[in-house]
């Protein structure tokens, strides 16, 4: 099901080292980040008893340039994040098989019926009151055959161990378990009598942890700038503002056009891998200035498209004029990310010398319209 496959990581996790409980929740806390950080390859399943540990390693989209009427499959790599020398560990805990336990009746039966003695012969129907007198005598004065009829069962009672429950059972043996192979959170494991049961269990924890594509649950969980993108893509058409009342620049009198400066941080993986390049993005501005709907045109990913959007939320615009009264427009934005070094971190002010600088910084092609 796993090994060898192109698989997504369901929430984005980006810690290396991730542990879920056997419903597929994830336990304890992890950064999330992109999906296109959370591509991973399993290569390597360990199966216990009490858990599922598998070995792999993390992947990112790192797009080449295709618009959304292109087929972005083709335009796409798959690069390897996770350091060579390092692995992505994932472990899930499974619900317990325990052994079914049999009916104490029917055990104690058979073993009564296997080890008591043969029960003594009746006594006579008609007994003078002498012969009851030396039977009563002679039960007194022979203590085993008392102790081999009435107290066999008696003992056997005695004996009886304690009935042990499931979860008992359960607690006992994973408290017996080598240290490595203990799940992760033992208080929230169930147990089950049905092996057919514990395997449902965990394929549908699995299914909860990995995507082996962009199904519509991992769409559903996507912001809304790439649901623009990949509806547009499924279109095979550029991406239209869902507000037919949006105007093109070439439509209004005055255009609309950034005010500040934005500057996109870049991240760790790109930067360790070399991503960088232009991207596109469409971007609403009401006629209040602000930035409204925002699609994805030409991606990048690695997470720099998070990045970027963020950016333009936080910036400045002035509105277009339309007949003299502002008016929403759809605006273009290119950011270009860089490969962080010392000669790209040269300030724009010679006299401004930092010591050293600090990653991630500054990698977007500052590109702002001329004063109208």
């Amino acid at each position: 099901m796993l090994v060898g496959k192109a698989l997504y990581l369901r929430g984005g996790y980006l810690d290396n080292t991730l542990s879920f409980d056997e419903h597929g929740r994830m336990i304890g806390h992890s950064p999330q980040g992109s999906y296109t950080l959370s591509g991973v390859q399993i290569d390597k399943v360990h199966l216990t008893k009490h858990k599922v540990e598998l070995d792999g390693a993390r992947y990112g989209l790192h797009f080449l340039g295709a618009l959304p009427y292109e087929d972005p499959t083709q335009a796409v790599n798959r690069v390897r994040i996770t350091p060579k020398k390092k692995v992505l560990k994932i472990t899930i805990d499974r619900e317990l098989v325990v052994t079914p336990k049999k009916k104490k009746v029917t055990e104690l039966k058979e073993k009564t019926k296997a080890g008591a003695p043969a029960a003594p012969k009746a006594a006579p129907t008609q007994a003078t009151p002498n012969e009851v007198a030396e039977g009563d005598v002679s039960k007194t004065a022979t203590p085993a055959a008392t102790t081999g009829s009435a107290a066999a069962p008696a003992a056997a009672e005695a004996t009886k161990p304690a009935e042990v429950s499931d979860e008992d059972q359960a607690k006992a043996e994973m408290a017996a378990a080598p240290k490595e192979e203990q799940p992760a959170d033992m208080g929230s494991v169930t147990t089950t009598t049905s092996p057919a049961h514990a395997t449902k269990v965990l394929k549908d924890a699995l299914d909860k942890i990995f995507a082996e594509g962009l199904d519509e649950r991992m769409m559903a969980s996507m912001p809304d700038f790439w649901k623009l993108y990949y509806q547009a893509v499924a279109a095979k058409n550029d991406y239209r503002p869902k507000d037919p009342a949006v105007l093109r620049q070439n439509m209004v009198d005055k255009k609309a056009r950034l005010l500040s400066k934005f500057e996109p941080q870049s991240n760790d993986f790109a930067q360790a891998n070399g991503v960088a390049g232009m991207c596109l993005y469409h971007t609403v501005i009401e006629a209040d200035g602000k930035p409204g709907e925002i699609s994805v045109a030409r991606p990048i990913g690695f997470g720099l498209d998070e990045s970027a959007v963020d950016a333009i939320r936080k910036a400045q615009f002035e509105p277009a004029i339309k007949d003299g009264k502002p008016v929403p427009v759809m605006l273009d934005l290119v950011v270009q990310f860089r490969i962080y070094s010392k000669r790209t971190s040269v300030v724009s002010k010679p006299e401004d010398k930092p010591a050293e600088p600090t990653l991630p910084g500054p990698y977007t092609l500052q590109n702002l319209p001329p004063k109208q």
